[in-house]
């Protein structure tokens, strides 16, 4: 998210002596993305970030591809997913491609004996069930239903959970993650017509450093392994940073639906864009005003997409027997639509309290092996009265 923010202790100049009382100095990390084209930060550490006293041998992470190509409507039970203690062995994708992976998680435990690193891809991990805190370098920031919590590739981080009750939709996109170019001017800022605007972003606060030696665990991922470093020094020994790139959240419950006199298309409710996909919020709303107005979604043929939908709370007039934690794949390529009866039923309807995430990739995805194990094999058939 293009926001200056910084927090901690910064010399004036960049690239300048920073001592600590003791004399020594700061040690200056420059993270970048593009190289040095597009959004960075500078990291001010208290110890080098290179210190490094051993790697480990590295583990597979990799989708197990179950149905790599399909033209069929495919509806996935996600919170049959079964929880787990750990938070990384809870993620489990279920949709992917070459450009993002989709994953359910049930972690029951946080993260209290190591860090990770996602060093490819940009994360987005939706809080369907569950509160705590993601802890990072850059500060932390507290997250509860509804949020969206957008980490940058390359942060390490921890998560504390409150609680055993977490149910995640995570999302890892190795496109950057941006918020859609049609609600920013030409200086970044989101303009009056956008859902939501910079006062609904969330940064990190409360900046702990941790000016600690010894044995840390950071697990970094990297082409489906991870691979296990042991830092000498803790990775959150932050004194201070300035810049662009850093972890941030936001509420799906700050969205603000974009409603006109006849059904709007789901563009309106964009929330994110990548060069690969959207992420849209379907959020509670009043319906379309016009007289005749039908506010059922009409049917519609993906040509050069995808669509996605993960299902949370509500209930949805264009579907019979929605559940919370549920995915819905309609592919590319055949038509979609609202379920018999619906439409019929929508006429005079004044709001909607749905709450959902859509994706729209822009190439097909494969469902894995385990989203094989979760599948409503009878979906396509839905449609039938």
């Amino acid at each position: 998210m293009p926001i200056y923010h910084h927090m901690g202790k910064v010399p004036s100049k960049r690239h300048t002596v920073f001592r600590k009382d003791n004399g020594e100095l700061y040690s200056e990390e420059l993270v970048s993305t593009h190289g040095f084209s597009s959004v960075y930060s500078l990291v001010y550490h208290c110890q080098p970030p290179t210190i490094v006293k051993e790697i480990r041998d590295p583990y597979d992470v990799s989708p197990r591809v179950g149905r790599s190509k399909h033209l069929k409507h495919t509806s996935l039970k996600g919170f049959q997913i079964v929880p787990k203690a750990d938070y990384l062995e809870s993620r489990v994708p279920v949709l992917v491609n070459s450009d993002l992976h989709i994953s359910l998680a049930a972690p029951q435990s946080s993260m209290g004996d190591y860090f990770y690193k996602n060093s490819q891809a940009d994360e987005v991990i939706f809080i369907h069930e569950g509160s705590g805190r993601l802890k990072t370098g850059y500060g932390s920031i507290e997250f509860h239903y509804g949020d969206y919590l957008v980490i940058p590739r390359g942060v390490i981080y921890q998560i504390d959970f409150d609680t055993e009750k977490n149910r995640l939709f995570i999302v890892e996109s190795f496109d950057p993650i941006r918020t859609p170019k049609r609600y920013r001017n030409e200086f970044g800022q989101l303009m009056e017509h956008s859902p939501f605007c910079e006062r609904d972003i969330r940064r990190p606060e409360n900046l702990q450093t941790y000016d600690e030696k010894g044995d840390f665990e950071v697990k970094i991922k990297k082409e489906g392994l991870i691979y296990p470093y042991i830092y000498g020094s803790h990775p959150f020994d932050f004194i201070g940073w300035d810049g662009y790139h850093y972890p941030w959240a936001f509420s799906i419950h700050d969205f603000m639906p974009i409603t006109g006199m006849l059904h709007q298309p789901p563009p309106v409710h964009q929330t994110f864009e990548t060069n690969s996909f959207v992420l849209c919020s379907f959020c509670p709303r009043m319906y379309d005003y016009h007289p005749q107005s039908i506010p059922a979604p009409y049917n519609h043929s993906n040509v050069d997409s995808d669509e996605v939908l993960y299902y949370v709370e509500g209930d949805f007039m264009s579907r019979k027997s929605v559940e919370r934690g549920q995915i819905t794949l309609h592919p590319g390529g055949i038509p979609h639509g609202p379920h018999p009866g619906t439409v019929e039923k929508s006429i005079g309807q004044t709001k909607t309290d749905e709450l959902a995430v859509m994706i729209d990739p822009f190439r097909p995805l494969m469902l894995t092996e385990e989203a094989l194990g979760i599948e409503d094999k009878d979906y396509y058939k839905s449609w039938l009265d």
